[in-house]
């Protein structure tokens, strides 16, 4: 399967379920550990723990096996590792709190920065 069919298999997952605030971000340029990571909100931690359970099972069904699954257990965050794709479902605060979004994204910025010729 394509990577741009399995983002979509994880978004309609994810959607399926009503994840709150779902974004993707693409990484390729910035690591070599995954090519996109998606965040996504859940509002309580059994929603958390719901929304990692029908990305796996949707995952699966689509031929993708997981390479790991972590945080289960808490329900504030579920970290769904499909190699290529990194899912991190979090409650709300935890989102906020670790700010995976801005830390991402200001990665992004300084890369393109340095790329920039100098004057």
């Amino acid at each position: 399967m394509q990577i741009d069919e399995m983002l979509k298999v994880i978004e309609d997952a994810l959607d399926e379920l009503k994840a709150k605030d779902v974004m993707r971000i693409d990484v390729r340029e910035l690591t070599s550990v995954t090519d996109y990571m998606i965040i996504a909100s859940g509002t309580s931690n059994r929603h958390v723990s719901s929304l990692s359970d029908n990305v796996l099972e949707k995952a699966k069904a689509a031929g993708n096996r997981p390479l790991g699954v972590e945080g289960k257990e808490s329900g504030e965050w579920v970290l769904v590792d499909l190699g290529d794709i990194v899912v991190h479902v979090m409650q709300p605060a935890t989102r906020q709190f670790y700010d995976l979004e801005r830390l991402w994204q200001s990665a992004e910025s300084r890369r393109a920065q340095q790329q920039e010729p100098s004057e």
